[in-house]
Order: structure tokens, then sequence, then C-alpha cells
């Protein structure tokens, strides 16, 4: 379930990071508290539906309805963030972004809200399957502390990096945001994981040390005939009675193996010797070192997918056809189509590449026996034994874990084939060369890449459609279509920019820049069918009276000497240079042109 809940918790953390706080929100405060609360009890009445079919003890049913509860938790949270603008709710927590790590706190803790809901209608489900008894504050507690590991290590790094944020260094600052910043926050992260990490975790499991005894001597004499050594803590994972073990920490010092009382009561001394092989053998092949690297591999991966991204959406006119279909916020339908595919690549990710690593280290692991004991015979046993007691697991699969049926297949195999170990090894040191190569090529492709350029052209068309949007939440505001009316100027859309001007003077006809840029764009315009030098001049007139100002006395000058009129032409710009002395050298060579050159003439 570790492994499953994994990919619950990162979709949860990848939703709400990547969702932008709205400016309003769509549903008020409290269409949003009745609909979250309506939806907690629609989901609160389905779980309790659905745990009631194991109260017959059988545990299969008790974790196919934790499955997909948990989906629909996922899904439900998600719901909360984009349907009723939860971050926009939760976002003063973060200071004004300085310490967004509060609000991304507040946000996980809405998603252990709605999986409180599943454990409540779960507890009574639990207690028949498992024989034992919490009261529903109990059990709640002891589930958010099973499931805080998941989340811990994100945790404590958006804390570094938001606290190393408010340190008064600038230099530091802008260490933090280079590529040197990525490394010094995974170096926090590494040493979060190997040192602070295991202790914590052993505290949230209430694992508890064995006791000194013969079982206890022979399990420390045998991890010394391999030259490994860690603390042995009982694991009471569903109170004790799932049959499975585990290795926990990088540091001898903060090692643990993790071993449940169920499979120490089902193991003969072969069987658990063969069990602690494994687990000794994802230390000796440094899987655990493996793990984080594949961690910070999707880090660079899912960075080098994410920058790019959002200029090549702009680019495309696809974008723009499904936003004139959706008549949303251009901001809004760029951060969604531009987190469904890092949603998309996450899932692959961790689905299928970090899944098939952890599914070869654990063969690895399992290999590891031939070392220790010379055979699988023992393993062998012991995986045939939990099978049955589990349930008849045999031929179940996974995605992180090959069906235990495939792994005793494998060994009975490399019984027969001893090749077959060092040919497993080859492979999966291959595909590790393969993995670091991928990472290293995107790395220089990213070294490569210029988002500066990718970003050119596409802010004018991105601007166009914003301000199309606002001019449709407000049409009665005439800033939307004055500053729609320049874009056009920029982009040689006369027609257009005309057009806009004109809506833009119905609404607000004694605002001086407009008239001044309509008027400006009527003697200069490029297509010569649209020119009005005699509208010009009016509208020239209009924005002098206004506001006296150098640029608009220039445009009137301008339309003076459009109209024939260069004395009237002349004066004006006198006065420009007058009211406006930095740029009077401008306006001595506009002078200067309007003396030898015929505004017809212009091109």
């Amino acid at each position: 379930m570790l492994y499953a809940n994994l990919l619950y918790f990162l979709v949860v953390i990848f939703v709400f990071s990547t969702n932008t706080p709205a400016k309003e929100p769509v549903p008020g405060p409290w269409t949003a508290l009745l609909s979250g609360a309506f939806a907690l009890f629609l989901f609160s009445r389905l779980a309790a539906k659905l745990y009631s079919r194991s109260l017959n003890g059988s545990s299969r049913l008790y974790f196919s309805a934790e499955k997909k509860l948990s989906i629909l938790a996922v899904a439900l949270f998600t719901f909360f963030v984009y349907g009723l603008d939860l971050k926009y709710y939760l976002h003063p927590l973060s200071m004004d972004d300085h310490l967004p790590v509060l609000e991304n706190l507040a946000g996980l803790a809405v998603f252990f809200l709605l999986l409180s809901v599943m454990w409540v209608q779960a507890r009574p489900a639990y207690q028949v399957v498992f024989q034992r008894k919490y009261s529903s504050p109990a059990f709640i507690v002891t589930n958010i502390k099973a499931n805080l590991p998941i989340v811990l290590p994100f945790l404590v790094l958006s804390a570094a990096f938001d606290l190393l944020g408010l340190l008064p260094w600038p230099r530091f600052h802008a260490l933090l945001i280079s590529p040197w910043g990525d490394l010094l926050l995974f170096a926090v992260f590494v040493c979060f994981l190997a040192l602070f990490f295991p202790p914590l975790v052993r505290w949230l499991w209430s694992c508890k040390p064995m006791p000194q005894g013969p079982l206890r001597q022979r399990i420390e004499a045998f991890c010394r005939s391999q030259g490994f050594s860690s603390e042995i803590l009982y694991w009471p994972l569903f109170e004790g009675q799932v049959l499975t073990a585990g290795i926990m920490g990088i540091v001898p010092r903060f090692r643990y193996l993790l071993i449940t009382p169920a499979l120490l009561a089902a193991l003969d001394e072969q069987e658990l010797d063969s069990v602690l092989a494994h687990e000794i053998g994802h230390v000796k092949k440094m899987h655990l070192v493996l793990y984080i690297v594949l961690f910070f591999g999707f880090s660079i991966l899912a960075g080098a997918l994410a920058e790019p991204l959002p200029y090549l959406l702009l680019g495309s006119e696809s974008f723009y056809r499904v936003l004139g279909l959706l008549h949303t916020s251009p901001d809004a339908l760029l951060a969604v189509l531009t987190s469904l595919p890092l949603l998309a690549f996450m899932l692959i990710y961790f689905r299928f590449i970090f899944g098939y690593f952890i599914r070869n280290f654990e063969r690895q692991a399992d290999l590891y026996v031939f070392k220790a004991q010379g055979t699988s015979g023992p393993l062998i046993r012991s995986f045939e034994k939990i099978a049955v007691l589990s349930g008849n697991i045999r031929d179940e699969k996974s995605w992180h874990h090959f069906g235990i049926g495939e792994r005793i297949d494998f060994l009975e195999k490399c019984e027969q084939d001893p090749g077959l170990i060092r040919r497993h090894d080859r492979k999966l040191y291959v595909s590790l060369g393969v993995y670091f190569l991928v990472i290293l090529c995107v790395v220089l492709a990213m070294q490569r890449i210029d988002v500066q350029s990718m970003a050119a052209g596409f802010e004018t068309r991105y601007a166009e459609a914003v301000l199309e949007q606002k001019l449709q939440q407000e049409p009665d505001n005439s800033l939307w279509l004055q500053l729609l009316g320049d874009l056009m100027q920029k982009k040689a859309m006369e027609k257009k920019a005309i057009e806009a001007y004109d809506k833009a003077l119905a609404l607000n006809p004694m605002n001086a820049e407009l008239n001044n840029n309509l008027a400006w764009l009527l003697l200069t315009a490029r297509d010569r069918s649209v020119r009005d030098p005699v509208r010009a001049l009016t509208l020239a007139r209009t924005a002098a009276m206004l506001k006296e100002e150098g640029f608009i006395l220039d445009t009137l000058a301008t339309a003076y000497w459009a109209n024939g009129l260069l004395e009237e032409a002349r004066a004006t710009e006198v006065k420009a240079a007058r009211i406006d002395p930095e740029n009077r050298k401008y306006y001595r060579s506009q002078w200067q042109k309007f003396r030898t050159r015929s505004w017809a003439a212009e091109p």
C-alpha cells in the first residue's frame, strides 16, 4: 500500500503546487463551503457502503475499498482545488509568498481531511479484519502517522527553500535560483533522508526494538556474517499481521531492519535468513541511494519539460481555438494545459520508469540469497508461505513488485542456470547507464534551449487573448479597447485597431490618449486607404485641448502638416519642444521634415 499511497500523494502535491490562486474565486465562500461539505458527506456515505462489505473479515475487500476510496479522495481534492478555488482561500497563509510551505501544508491537511473521512468509516471493518480496537480519533492519528513519511521529504524541502529564501543575502538568493541552488537543495534533501528521516519514521510508525534473546542474537549473527549491521525493529504494520520486512536508512548509525511479528511467526530459521538476505541485498546493491537518484532524475526531467512547454502552447493556434471555445481566462487555460502533460509525465515516470527499476531492484535483492545462502530454496519456501497466508496472492502482480509467482519462477531458473544472475545484474546496470545518459543529455539540452527566443512573437498573441477575455468580462471598459487598439496597431492590423479605438471613443470620447492614438494611426497607417488627415486633425485638436504633452502636440503638428497648415505645424512643434525639452532634437527634426517633404508622399 505504501507505493500506491506514494502515487496518490504525488498527484495531490502536483495538483496543488501547480495551481495558481485565482484573483477572485468563482464560487463565493459560502457556496464553496457548502459544496465542499456536501461532497464530504457523499464521500462518507460511499465509504461506509464500500467498507461494510469487508465486515465479514475479508482483508482483500478491505484493501480493495481503501484503494477505490483513495483514488476518489484524490479526485475530490482536485475538484476542491480547481472547482472550489481552494488555493485562493489558503493563499493568505503563505504570507505574501514568503512561506509557501505553510500554504502547501494547509493543502495537504485538506487531503488528510478527506482521508480521515474515509478512515472513520473504515474503522469498524478494520477492527474486524485485524482484531484490534480503536477509537475514531486514535485510528485517524494512527493512519496519519503511517502516511506522514510520504509527504515529509516534500515539506522539508519546501521549508528549507522558503527559510533559505528569507535570509537577507542577495548573493545567496541568486545561488538558490541557479542550477547550483538545485544541487544545494538536493544536498539538504539527502542529508534529511540519511540522518533525520529514519528515526522520525521509526517514531511515527511506533516501531519498537526487538528485545534481547535467542531470536535477536541469531538475526544479529546472520547480519554480521554478511558484513551488515543495523538496529532490528518490530514493525507493527496493520497490527503486525502483514507478512513483510523492510530496510530503512542509508547511514549505518541510522539504519533500521523492520520485521513484522507475523512474518517472524510464519518462517523457520533458514527462511528467516533468506528474507534477511533479501533486505541486506538492497543495502549491498545501493538500492536505497538509487531510489533518491531516481527521484532527483524525475525533477530534472520534469524541469526540462516544464520550461519550454508554456511557450510551445502559446505558439500553437490550437491553444487560442480552445480558448475561444471555453471562454475562460488565458492564464487559467495555460496553467491547466501546462499541468496536464506534466501530470501525465509524472504518472508515466513513476508507474513505468521508477516501477521498472524498483521491480528489478527487488529481483536483484532476491538474487543476493545465492551469495548469502548458496541456494534460493529457503526464500522460495518463504514466498510460498507468504502467498498462502496472505490470501493466495501467488499470481497477483503490482506495478512496483514482480508477482510472488514470477519471483519464484525466476529463482528456480537461476538455480538451473546461475548465469542468469550475472545477466540480470548486467541488464540492470545497462539500464541505469542508459538512464544516466538520458539525464546527462537532458541537462546539456536544457543549457542550449533559448527560452527568450521561443517566447519571441508569442507575447502579442497572448496579450491579444488576454485583452479579448477582459473585454468579454468588462465590455464597457474603454481601457481594454484602447489597449487592444494599441496592440493591433503594433501588429500592423490597422483596420482592427481603428475599429477598437472607435469603440473605445464611443465609451470615453474625452480621453486624450485615445484621441491622440487614433489620430496618429489615421496619419501614419501603412494602408493608405485608411488614412484620414481631416478626421485626424479633429481628433488631435481634441487630444491637445484635453492634455498638453509633447507627444500629443507632435501628433497635432503632424495633422497640421498633413492638412497643409505649415505655420500651425511649426508653432505646435515649437510649443512641444518647450513643454518637453528632453526631446527637443526630435521635434526639430520633425519640423525639418515638414518643411522639406510632403505628407501625401509619405510611405
